[in-house]
């Protein structure tokens, strides 16, 4: 028998998971709350999905395996002030909502539900990010495989031990994509800078940055055996990379970014 769930918001990152779920073949049922309707035809021409506007609009939740809040953060009171008195039973309640704790859900919901914090990167939306989860005591290990299950539609899954750990989590993987569209930013203008058009610069640049990603999300190397494979001695990358990474170079700038960063998302959840 397939998964029943309840999907709480479908926008760009709920969307991308309720398409994961119905592609996998895995889940029977999947009730959709958003105030607007799928339009996507891989949603809403499929019979396992149906749609309330909100969530005074749902009936009956019993029999449901997991409850997955994908609304935005601060439309979060409101909705689960209203989903609390439906809750039937113990489901997974598993949430992608940014800077929401643990502590937060279990005051709205109750503490004896089993919650699985996660947080996604903006990948995910396109089925090529990570996610990473922390769990609370009371979610089992079958709870916890799914929570895994549910979240691969997204991309890679990964599971730290502690709730602090979100945090560092938030300023690596959660901020990572912004810092690579930085370095296309500056390899973009570091190409126009030694004589190359625009256009063409920030075509390289994109297109260098995404296979460079695909290299190494297929290879089994590290990041350094693969950049010492690239420089030759005596060769211009190798010149480059006395640059990068100098005293003054990357490791330092990216050091004091993360734990800009990572301090940051310890205020915010505060």
């Amino acid at each position: 028998m397939g998964l029943a769930l309840l999907l709480l918001g479908c926008g760009k990152m709920g969307g991308a998971m309720a398409r994961g779920w119905l592609a996998s073949g895995a889940v029977d049922r999947v009730l959709v709350v958003d105030p607007h309707q799928p339009t996507d035809p891989a949603l809403a021409g499929d019979a396992r999905l149906s749609w309330v506007p909100d969530v005074a609009g749902l009936g009956d939740l019993g029999g449901l395996d997991a409850i997955v809040l994908a609304v935005k953060p601060q439309m979060m009171d409101g909705a689960l002030a209203a989903l609390a008195p439906k809750i039937a039973g113990a489901p997974l309640i598993l949430s992608i909502a940014a800077g929401k704790t643990i502590a937060y859900f279990e005051k709205h919901l109750g503490a004896a539900l089993p919650i699985v914090r996660s947080m996604p990167n903006l990948p995910a939306a396109i089925g090529r990010g990570v996610t990473v989860c922390v769990a609370t005591d009371k979610v089992s290990a079958t709870q916890r495989a799914l929570a895994t299950q549910l979240l691969t539609a997204c991309g890679a899954v990964e599971w730290v031990t502690e709730e602090k750990q979100i945090d560092a989590v938030t300023a690596l993987s959660g901020g990572g994509p912004a810092y690579v569209f930085a370095l296309i930013e500056a390899m973009t203008e570091a190409g126009i800078a030694v004589g190359l058009p625009a256009d063409v610069a920030g075509r390289l640049a994109r297109v260098t940055i995404a296979g460079a990603g695909e290299l190494v999300h297929q290879s089994d190397l590290p990041a350094a055996t693969l950049r010492e494979n690239v420089c030759s001695p005596g060769g211009t990358t190798i010149e480059a990379i006395k640059v990068l990474m100098g005293p003054d170079g990357w490791q330092p700038i990216v050091t004091r970014a993360i734990a800009a960063a990572t301090r940051r998302a310890g205020e915010l959840g505060a």
